[in-house]
């Protein structure tokens, strides 16, 4: 029988349903066939097209019936705000940072580096053979694998300047990725309601993790060249904190690497007030023109809490980082990750040690050097060329950004929308200031894909603030 055939019996068969009740058992295939000479198999094919359709529904040897229109209502969900109460902080907006960019856009907006930046060969051969091993069905300890603990101390150990303890593969926690090291600083070492000192600007992810676990931000102003030890003291003083959060290393958003004579300062500062520096050396794979040097290395009295994240540089599949803590610090740190997040998977952890330790690691971030610095000085002339009035008050010597200062007249939520809609996918500054911004800014990433559109990204901003002018 032909299509028209089985369209005659679904207009049937729908006038036929409109008179019966919800639950009513339509006519059997052979009365079907008979009523409307047609064969089973265009019968079946209309009572398919009436079930997709919503109208009938079968049930497996027993027929088919008319199925029962549900009226679509409103949940009301009212009830979970009493059991709620109020929420104890109010955590940031998600990040520009984290968005998907389709493909037919320059993103600039990311704050990870594009597929080809990274080892991609030696992952994919340290998650096989991690597979076949001992990790990929054994529970691993809660501090981690002590092989992977012993790479995290004797990097840093590296640094260490004569006269100055090395850390000991004890010193180490595994944690699944940095951004679990800072909730369990802002949880274990701060506390609900205690103040933490930050640059600002600073990392939006310690924005988040600080509003989940309901600690009180206080800024302490930064710039290029880090912030100044004096400022710093005197917001020791003021709020009585006990923790300084930091990124001596080519801080994010800003690049800002630290003098080592402001290093040695901030650490005096951090010392004389007995509390502790949070060290996050996101970048310390992404050196360009400057090797980072860890303050961690300088400290052995337990002052510095060094984070080390591999997630970047080695693949955002493989969320690991270690933590460096010296003393009764490192105890109370592993008692949170214990409660968080029990261990790290045994197979991520396999894998990046696998990565970091083959000799052909050591080659990648050499190449990495060249590309990073090709790609920042490329995008850097594209501002300088086509958008003048995006500045930058300095070029980082590593990282992945560059930070922008707009205009102050910028009205920025527009220039991000008017940049978007024109193809560019941009950070708006203001997501890396713990309190009022200081400016009109621009996180750009440099290390994304398309660099060959950088050109055209930055004719695209420089666009946007004409039209503002």
């Amino acid at each position: 029988m032909t299509n028209d055939s089985s369209a005659r019996i679904v207009a049937g068969l729908r006038a036929w349903i409109a008179t019966a009740a919800p639950g009513t058992r339509l006519p059997s295939t052979r009365a079907l066939v008979a009523e409307y000479g047609a064969s089973p198999v265009t019968v079946q094919k209309a009572l398919r097209t009436l079930a997709a359709q919503g109208a009938v529904e079968a049930r497996p040897g027993v027929g088919t019936f008319v199925r029962a229109v549900r009226t679509a209502r409103a949940h009301d969900h009212g009830w979970q705000t009493a059991a709620l109460g109020a929420a104890p902080s109010r955590a940031p907006r998600p990040s520009a940072a984290l968005r998907s960019a389709p493909n037919d856009v320059v993103a600039l907006h990311s704050g990870y580096p594009d597929r080809e930046l990274l080892p991609e060969r030696l992952v994919r051969a340290a998650f096989a053979r991690a597979s076949r091993g001992g990790p990929a069905v054994a529970r691993p300890p809660t501090a981690g694998l002590p092989e992977l603990q012993a790479w995290f101390a004797a990097e840093l150990g590296a640094a260490t300047p004569t006269g100055v303890a090395p850390p000991a593969p004890g010193d180490v926690v595994v944690l699944p990725g940095s951004q679990s090291g800072l909730g369990a600083v802002c949880r274990a070492l701060v506390g609900a309601g205690r103040p933490l000192l930050v640059e600002s600007p600073t990392y939006w992810g310690v924005m988040l993790a600080a509003a989940q676990a309901g600690v009180r931000l206080e800024p302490v102003p930064s710039g290029p060249r880090g912030p100044d030890p004096d400022d710093l003291a005197r917001a020791f003083e003021r709020t009585g904190a006990r923790v300084f959060y930091a990124q001596p290393n080519f801080a994010n958003p800003t690049g800002a690497l630290w003098p080592a004579g402001l290093a040695e300062r901030v650490l005096g500062v951090v010392r004389e007030y007995g509390a502790f520096l949070v060290e996050d050396d996101w970048a310390h794979d992404f050196g360009i023109t400057a090797d980072p040097v860890p303050i961690a290395a300088r400290d052995d009295s337990g002052h510095v809490v060094y984070l080390r994240s591999l997630t970047k540089s080695v693949s955002p599949a493989v969320r690991v980082a270690g933590v460096v803590a010296r003393g009764p610090v490192r105890e109370r740190l592993l008692g949170d990750v214990r409660a968080e997040s029990l261990y790290v998977s045994g197979v991520l952890q396999a894998a990046a040690l696998d990565v970091v330790t083959q000799p052909a690691w050591r080659t990648h971030l050499r190449g990495l050097r060249r590309q990073l610095a090709a790609r920042r000085d490329l995008l850097a002339a594209a501002l300088r060329e086509h958008a003048p009035a995006a500045r930058l008050d300095a070029v980082p010597q590593g990282g992945l950004h560059l930070w922008a200062r707009l205009p102050d007249t910028t009205d920025l939520p527009t220039l991000v929308r008017d940049c978007e809609a024109d193809g560019v996918l941009v950070a708006p500054g203001d997501e890396w200031f713990p309190a009022e911004p200081a400016g009109a800014y621009l996180r750009l990433n440099y290390s994304g894909p398309d660099p060959g559109a950088f050109p055209t990204a930055a004719r695209t901003i420089a666009h946007a603030l004409t039209r503002q002018a």
